[in-house]
Formats: structure tokens, C-alpha cells, sequence
């Protein structure tokens, strides 16, 4: 998982509680062998100047784009964007809730993820949406109207944080999309 900022030690705890073994990724040689990739949640700007300082950019770009199943939340559906690393088709806006102050939970049923009948308590913190997207990305959840939850290939972006709600499926999800591709 990227560990350049943001609670990606929380997103660990879920993968490891689900039998992976979670690795830390700061700088591209971290990247060799990796079998998924976790953007986490935290703040898209700090993500943006690490990446570019630690020269994560087109190794990133070229791990998502051989495949490699990725799951981007908060501020990982950010770095997704086409305005970050141009690997998911969608134009993302940030705050797009409000502030801190505005952070809210909901109730968000997720198409085509865990039970259809069950929906995950979502955690909103200065959460983004899908400002428009391409024709190939699904949405797979709303918020009054607005898409929280995307799919695009081996890419599934959420604007909340499932690792606080301490929701496993959408890393099962991640893990399951490995299993599928050995």
C-alpha cells in the first residue's frame, strides 16, 4: 500500500486480518512483486508532492496499468483522477462534502461488492465525489446523487474510508481480484 501519508497502517490491519501480508510502499523499488495496490484516504495535495519526490509517478502508472488490482479511497479516488495519475477516467472533486467539520456516516449500498442486501456504514472525512466520468467507469454508489463508488477495470475507487468503519469487503474485493489473476 502507498505509505506516503494518510492511515494506510489502518488499511493493513483489514488486509492482514484477511490473511495477506500487506507491504509498505515509499519509493519504486517497493513496488517489485506486489500483487494489489491500496491508495489510502489522507490529503491529495502532501500524497501529490511525495509521490513526485520519491519518482512514484510512472512506476505507479505502469503497476495499475499491467493490471494490478488497486483500490483507492478518500483521497486515493483523488490520486486516481485524471488530474493526478490518469488512471481512472473520472474528474474527482475534493471537499466536495465540505470541511473537516462537514464530515459525516451514512448508509451506502455498494453494487457488485460483499452482499446485495448489506450496506456499508460509510466514513465521509472531507470526502471527494465523481465530479463526471468516462463511459467506461461504472458507478457502483451514490450520495445524494453523487457518485461515492467507482469500478473501472482492476480499479475500484470509494470516497470513504472503509478501514475505519472496520467494513472488510472492499479489501476481500482487492484480494479476491488477485486470487482471479494468478
Amino acid at each position: 500500500m502507498l505509505a506516503l501519508q494518510g492511515d494506510f497502517e489502518a488499511h493493513a490491519r483489514v488486509l492482514m486480518e484477511l490473511g495477506a501480508a500487506p507491504r509498505e510502499v515509499r519509493t519504486p523499488a517497493h513496488l517489485e512483486g506486489l500483487d494489489a495496490l491500496v491508495i489510502p484516504g489522507g490529503e491529495s495535495t502532501t500524497m501529490t508532492l511525495g509521490i513526485e519526490r520519491e519518482g512514484l509517478a510512472e512506476p505507479l502508472r505502469d503497476l495499475v496499468r499491467s493490471g494490478t488490482p488497486t483500490l483507492g479511497t478518500c483521497a486515493g479516488l483523488i490520486m486516481l483522477d485524471r488530474e493526478h495519475l490518469d488512471l481512472l477516467d473520472v474528474r474527482a472533486r475534493r471537499n466536495a462534502f465540505g470541511r473537516q467539520l462537514a464530515s459525516f456516516e451514512s448508509e451506502v449500498q455498494v453494487e457488485g461488492v460483499g452482499e446485495a442486501d448489506s450496506p456499508f456504514r460509510a466514513v465521509f472525512i472531507r470526502a471527494p465525489w465523481v465530479e463526471e466520468h468516462g463511459e467506461e467507469v461504472e458507478v457502483l454508489a451514490d450520495v445524494d446523487g453523487h457518485p461515492v463508488a467507482v469500478r473501472q477495470g482492476n480499479i475500484l475507487a470509494v470516497a470513504f474510508h472503509p478501514e475505519i468503519a472496520g467494513d472488510p469487503r472492499l479489501h476481500a474485493w482487492l484480494l479476491e481480484k488477485v486470487r482471479q489473476k494468478a
